[in-house]
């Protein structure tokens, strides 16, 4: 059985009802997607989702930190990336240890950014991986987006139960 995302924070309230998490989860989808396919169509779709978020204005650096965020994920990953598709109701490993990751950032816990980047990035990458997330989740911060953070027990447990997370 799949936990819900939910049980992450706490919470009785799925995480894509919140606008900053959304942002997360749904731009790295999107963005994921825009490389596996070679279609602008998912980044013209990221630029939606931000703009009607938080404005043309600060959907410019959102999206430029985004795209050096997932580019250098994808260059100094464990494994290759993967994702659900947009709007889908579960996530993946990399998907939540992603907003894992964004989340300990802007709430200042070394303990489950070591712990994301360690299952995420590869060690000697690490370094390249915190600063593109650590600006990513700062322009986050800059557009008013705060993520909620989550126990580092939590999230492991989470991914050790199952691939998917699902969300309700």
């Amino acid at each position: 059985m799949n936990p819900r995302i939910a049980e992450l924070n706490g919470s009785n309230t799925s995480y894509f009802d919140r606008m900053p998490e959304r942002l997360v989860l749904e731009g790295y989808r999107r963005w994921i997607a825009g490389f596996e396919t070679g279609s602008v169509l998912p980044w013209e779709m990221t630029w939606a989702l931000y703009s009607d978020a938080v404005g043309i204005d600060a959907s410019k650096g959102l999206i430029a930190e985004l795209s050096q965020f997932v580019r250098v994920l994808r260059h100094c990953a464990l494994c290759p990336l993967h994702s659900f598709p947009f709007d889908s109701h579960q996530v993946c490993q990399a998907e939540c240890l992603t907003l894992g990751l964004i989340s300990a950032m802007q709430n200042g816990d070394q303990t489950t950014i070591d712990a994301c980047l360690g299952s995420i990035a590869c060690k000697s990458r690490c370094l390249e991986v915190e600063k593109a997330a650590q600006d990513f989740a700062d322009a986050l911060m800059a557009a008013d987006q705060i993520l909620l953070p989550i126990p580092t027990n939590a999230l492991m447990s989470a991914l050790s139960r199952t691939s998917a997370v699902t969300v309700h």
